[in-house]
């Protein structure tokens, strides 16, 4: 967002169209060193100890050692708790979307800032993704033994975010003509967001530690139909007139989808291993 609104304004190829190039460019780049620098598996990586990979073979399943386990398949899809994270999954992205992709379109039609401005100030509030880290410290400290429990923690981080950030987005919708305060509220929201996600995408290997990667899968689809239908909602509620009342509705959509999301994973979500879900030292201890 940084470097669009300027590229918008001041880039090659008549402006909007270097932000294609531009990214393009840096996305094939990115790609070759993913395609030479990654492996299917820490056990099948060149620059570990023969100590690390001995371990990762055991555990994966790499070499006849061990076999890997057979997927659930049954088990994950009629999990409550897999359905908990995953519309949690689309609570978080429905939020996210909100701000990455119409938050410019708000700022143009609302608060009156140039391209230049747009982007710049647009990209102000996700600085707070920095927040993430001290969350997840957080988050684990309070997580060791003789504190508090791992499903706790999970479904107190993700109230406290959905609920925060859902606030903050509507007071956003209430600031009038103080752009400064607008993008400060929205700072916020992204920092309130990082709380809960941290929750959703480790929440996977909370409940099934070897299927983490597939629950992930199945998680992150739903959630990507939160991202999808974000813009379809936001052109309907702001088509006919792109105003601070009509973005008012945008915003309390927004932060009714968090308080849904928050109750159902409070209710229905897990911090906990479930029980059709084997761990690494499960099979370790097996085959030993």
């Amino acid at each position: 967002m940084l470097l669009s609104g300027v590229l918008s304004d001041y880039g090659f190829a008549g402006g909007w169209p270097s932000v294609f190039y531009v990214f393009g460019i840096i996305g094939c780049v990115w790609s070759a060193a993913w395609c030479i620098l990654c492996y299917d598996s820490p056990a099948v990586h060149p620059r570990i100890s023969s100590t690390e990979r001995e371990y990762w073979r055991l555990i994966l399943g790499t070499t006849n050692l061990v076999a890997r386990p057979p997927t659930p398949w049954r088990k994950i899809f009629s999990s409550i708790p897999v359905w908990a994270l995953a519309l949690a999954y689309f609570t978080q992205l429905w939020g996210f979307y909100t701000l990455a992709t119409c938050i410019p379109l708000f700022m143009h039609d609302v608060l009156g800032f140039d391209i230049t401005q747009n982007g710049i100030l647009s990209a102000v509030p996700f600085l707070a993704g920095v927040l993430m880290i001290p969350c997840g410290w957080l988050s684990d400290w309070l997580r060791s033994p003789g504190r508090l429990s791992t499903n706790f923690v999970r479904k107190s981080f993700c109230v406290t975010g959905f609920i925060s950030a859902g606030s903050m987005l509507i007071l956003t919708g209430y600031t009038g003509c103080n752009r400064a305060l607008a993008v400060t509220l929205m700072f916020v929201a992204v920092g309130c967001m990082c709380i809960s996600y941290i929750v959703i995408t480790v929440n996977q290997l909370d409940l099934a530690p070897l299927h983490a990667g597939k629950i992930m899968g199945l998680t992150h689809f739903v959630g990507s139909l939160g991202s999808i239908a974000v813009p379809h909602a936001v052109g309907a509620l702001t088509y006919y007139q792109s105003s601070r009342s009509e973005w008012q509705k945008v915003f309390f959509l927004a932060a009714g989808i968090y308080a849904v999301g928050a109750i159902i994973f409070v209710v229905f979500g897990s911090g906990e291993r479930q029980s059709w879900a084997k761990t690494p030292e499960d099979i370790v201890v097996a085959v030993e």
